[in-house]
């Protein structure tokens, strides 16, 4: 069984859901320290002018895990957020049949971050028509150091293999994490090429980008480039 583990992030990128579809299992990994201006509370969508933020405003403290975060109560980004959605997509041929679920999300009284990714996370899932289930990882018991967390993970979900993001390099130790018994496998991410709502393309959006233009042959789109599973990786290198 292929197991992929990434933090919950709010409205992910298309190599997000790239690394889910490949994958027979999806940890959510709620439990580690969330990191500031980085993409757990914010992603970028297509404007006329090239792209700009959707950011989830939140009080947090440092060292705070990411299951443990809450959204600033004070802020209106739910209506910054929906208003630049609907102003940004006005041409877009499927904005009328994905937005209202999403603004039903919105509308909804979020406190904490993760609670608020992981519903967006289920909905472009079920909209791109991706089936593979998730779990959260503070359900379950693991260890704190990076390695040992990602093989306790593996573990009690029963991997055999797990399919990692292209940076693991930077934040494994490969021949702890091999000696598992669980093989590593690096994610090769394509990026499509599709007709946006502007012109020149802009590719790293959130993956709602390519939802809103091309609907229910976004799944299509996003296989389309893929050259196989992943790459398996090696177990040294000179």
């Amino acid at each position: 069984m292929r197991v992929t583990i990434h933090q919950p992030q709010f409205l992910p990128w298309l190599g997000y859901l790239d690394k889910i579809d490949r994958a027979d299992l999806f940890i959510v990994l709620d439990t580690v320290q969330f990191k500031k201006n980085e993409w757990q509370n914010r992603n970028r969508i297509r404007t006329a002018e090239g792209w700009q933020w959707l950011t989830v405003p939140v009080l947090h403290r440092f060292g705070q895990r990411v299951q443990d975060v809450m959204i600033n109560p004070t802020a209106a980004w739910r209506e910054q957020h929906l208003r630049a959605l609907e102003m940004h997509y006005a041409r877009a041929l499927f904005r009328d049949r994905y937005l209202p679920d999403l603004r039903a999300i919105y509308e909804k009284p979020w406190t904490k971050l993760a609670d608020l990714n992981l519903a967006v996370i289920r909905w472009l899932l079920q909209s791109y028509g991706i089936t593979t289930p998730l779990r959260c990882a503070s359900g379950m018991v693991a260890r704190e150091e990076p390695t040992d967390r990602l093989i306790d993970l593996c573990l009690a979900a029963g991997a055999t293999q797990y399919l990692a993001g292209a940076g693991a390099e930077g934040y494994m130790d490969r021949p702890r994490f091999e000696a598992s018994g669980v093989e590593l496998a690096i994610q090769e991410f394509h990026h499509p090429v599709y007709r946006q709502v502007y012109e020149p393309f802009e590719p790293n959006l959130s993956a709602i980008d390519l939802l809103l233009c091309t609907g229910p042959d976004a799944v299509n789109q996003l296989r389309s480039r893929r050259e196989g599973h992943a790459r398996a990786a090696v177990s040294s290198r000179s």
